[in-house]
């Protein structure tokens, strides 16, 4: 079995640039978008979650702070509930 050695970082700047470029520009646009909007609402908590989460890409642009895809997952996640099967399970 072949071993796996890691992308340098000009690797996978050279292979991830464009995508993260574009991805990037979709989020600005939508803020675009949502300022822009009727009935623009400062408190809507789905705001203040990419808000936040644009925070820690923000505050963690070096190698200072790792895990940041995991950081955004969490962010985004609900909360474990030990009583989750009984929310979700279909009555009849």
């Amino acid at each position: 079995m072949p071993t796996l050695t890691p992308l340098t970082s000009s690797e996978v700047l050279n292979q991830f640039y464009l995508e993260a470029r574009a991805r990037l520009l979709e989020v600005a646009a939508t803020f675009d978008r949502i300022n822009r909007g009727d009935g623009f609402d400062t408190n809507d908590p789905r705001l203040g979650l990419l808000r936040q989460a644009l925070h820690v890409l923000n505050q963690s642009t070096e190698q200072t702070t790792p895990n940041r895809a995991e950081q955004l997952q969490l962010l985004f996640s609900r909360k474990y509930d030990p009583n989750w099967l009984k929310e979700f399970t279909p009555t009849r």
